[in-house]
């Protein structure tokens, strides 16, 4: 069987593209934010944080790309659209779920959906990973953080 990686040619694909993101994003995150007030550390204002994740997306994007250049060349693989499609609909569907049957049902939803994406996945690993992130994310989200959003459904 042939190695997909060829001897010399122009960096790993995937890193590079990957890097250009990454960059890019950050890049346009600094340029959207552009007019905030900076502040400090100990008095942040409205472009502090934002700031910071975009220089941490350029570092991690320079980086990434930086050892993408100099590895062999490696083909970006043809997209399986079958996941992204699978994937597009837990996240959707998390959104009208949670409006009419309360954020268990659509934690639920989203995450045992989105498991169908991923063809190794085991039943039995599904269904504790779902309780397990279902129980967290309601006492982070609705508990904790006092996201306004009914756990149960209201119906009545």
């Amino acid at each position: 069987m042939e190695d997909s990686r060829k001897a010399g040619g122009t960096g790993d694909r995937p890193d590079l593209l990957t890097a250009a993101l990454f960059v890019g994003f950050g890049a346009l995150g600094l340029w959207a934010g552009r007019d905030l007030t900076m502040g400090t550390a100990s008095a942040m204002g409205p472009g502090y944080l934002p700031r910071v994740i975009c220089w941490l997306l350029i570092i991690v994007g320079v980086t990434v790309g930086g050892f993408g250049a100099v590895r062999a060349r490696e083909d970006i693989a043809k997209p399986k659209l079958w996941p992204l499609v699978i994937i597009l609909a837990a996240v959707v569907g998390f959104a009208f779920v949670a409006e009419f049957f309360g954020f268990v049902a659509a934690a639920v939803w989203l995450l045992l959906v989105g498991s169908i994406a991923d063809r190794e996945s085991r039943l039995r690993e599904v269904i504790l990973l779902t309780a397990g992130l279902t129980a967290f994310g309601a006492l982070v989200f609705i508990v904790g953080l006092g996201v306004q959003m009914p756990i149960w459904p209201s119906w009545g």
